[in-house]
């Protein structure tokens, strides 16, 4: 069995709790989870008539008018919680479909936006595995292998090393591509070791293979 260090990482860079602007600000939210968009209740005149949310720019989501309860929408009753404290609102249980830009607007004797968000939700990256393929080459003093770095979901993506008196470079460098998810699955050498790494920007999954220590086993069993 070949000697692999697992690491799994998982950082969310989902927030339940964002601070909006006139400026577009990105989020990345993992599918299935809320998130809550607000804003400087200080952006918000005290003699405003309206305050929509909208989605793209043309679903309304929730409007807020000074004196009466938020009005939710039809198509989003069960999916937004909005708040008359603050005219924030939360997005429930986001799906792919969710993903899109969700702006709030304030009207009094004009329009203007307080705050925008570019919403994108994305499914957590499947684990990887990292194997060795039989090698190209192997003698007492120099060896070829090829590494191929696979996900779950039947990407993979395939790099060759040379290896002289234990030290070993990678043919053409890291090798990298974008999976159909818009992850990015990459395969790269750091010093003694071959990293296989699939990421978004909600996570990471990485196996680690410990080169010198496998060239061993090749160069006994040769």
């Amino acid at each position: 069995m070949e000697p692999i260090s697992i690491v799994c990482a998982v950082f969310l860079v989902y927030s339940s709790h964002l601070q909006g602007s006139s400026a577009l600000t990105p989020v990345f939210v993992q599918k299935g989870k809320d998130v809550l968009l607000e804003f400087m209740k200080a952006d918000v005149p005290e003699d405003f008539d309206l305050l929509s949310w909208t989605f793209n720019k043309s679903d309304t989501l929730v409007t807020f008018s000074p004196g009466r309860e938020p009005r939710v929408y039809a198509a989003y009753t069960g999916r937004v919680e909005p708040s008359v404290k603050n005219y924030s609102v939360k997005l429930k249980n986001l799906q792919e479909a969710d993903s899109g830009v969700y702006t709030a607007r304030v009207t009094t004797d004009k329009e203007q936006t307080v705050a925008e968000y570019n919403i994108t939700v994305q499914d957590p990256v499947s684990p990887v595995e990292l194997k060795k393929k039989n090698s190209v080459s192997n003698s007492l003093d120099s060896c070829n292998l090829t590494v191929t770095c696979s996900t779950q979901d039947s990407h993979h993506i395939s790099s060759t090393l040379r290896c002289d008196n234990q030290t070993c470079s990678q043919e053409g460098g890291e090798r990298s591509k974008v999976t159909t998810s818009g992850a990015s699955l990459l395969v790269y050498l750091v010093n003694d070791s071959i990293i296989c790494n699939h990421s978004n920007q909600l996570m990471e999954q990485t196996v680690t293979m410990f080169i010198l220590l496998l060239l061993v086993l090749l160069w006994l069993s040769s």
